[in-house]
């Protein structure tokens, strides 16, 4: 049996999956690796995809964006797959952005949980996690201002999900998430200056 075997026959288990998945830091990974550097000490200070291409570039930075959605997919997927009930499949996508927001292996220092929770959506639904990212882009546009727009999105799209006919899974990993990113991007990055909407770029 291998490890993601065990993880499926063990379901309860599978929150614990997605929060080591989570605090696998692959922004500071593929950045040491490209320019031997800790991305948190430049940018806006966080380990996110979009930190990575301020000072990386966008080659990087699209990697890191599609490990960061992939760890967010999987361990949800495999509750989702697994048949799992929701009191399994919402601790896992939630636990797995936390992980990224406060990794584990890279001192609780980690990235804004968006990359992980769209993953994680998708897992559970594509076309509604295709509505979360739409729900996101109109709101920062919205907003103007990056943190504060993704914190709104974190409250709405709860409500615009039910709005729109959803009311199981999805419904409420997204109300558990939600409340996550929102926490963690009014706490971190609210009253920050954007000198562009997402990629402000230091002189």
């Amino acid at each position: 049996m291998n490890i993601f075997s065990f993880f499926v026959s063990n379901g309860y288990y599978l929150s614990l999956l997605g929060y080591i998945l989570g605090s696998i830091p692959f922004s500071l990974i593929i950045s040491r690796f490209f320019m031997d550097k800790d991305i948190r000490e430049g940018g806006s200070g966080h380990a996110t995809t979009t930190n990575t291409i301020r000072q990386v570039g966008w080659g990087p930075g699209a990697l890191v964006l599609l490990l960061d959605i992939s760890k967010g997919f999987l361990p949800t997927y495999l509750a989702v797959r697994g048949g799992f009930p929701v009191w399994v499949i919402v601790p896992t996508a939630a636990l797995t952005v936390v992980g990224h927001c406060w990794p584990v292996f890279a001192g609780f220092r980690g990235g804004m949980g968006l990359s992980a929770a769209g993953g994680s959506f998708i897992a559970v639904s594509f076309t509604g996690g295709m509505i979360t990212l739409g729900v996101l882009i109109a709101l920062v546009l919205l907003f103007g201002h990056a943190a504060r727009g993704s914190a709104m999105a974190g409250l709405a799209i709860p409500p615009i999900l039910w709005l729109a006919g959803y009311r199981g899974d999805l419904f409420w990993t997204t109300v558990l998430v939600g409340w996550i990113l929102a926490y963690r991007f009014i706490r971190e990055d609210w009253d920050r200056e954007y000198k562009e909407l997402w990629l402000d770029r230091e002189e």
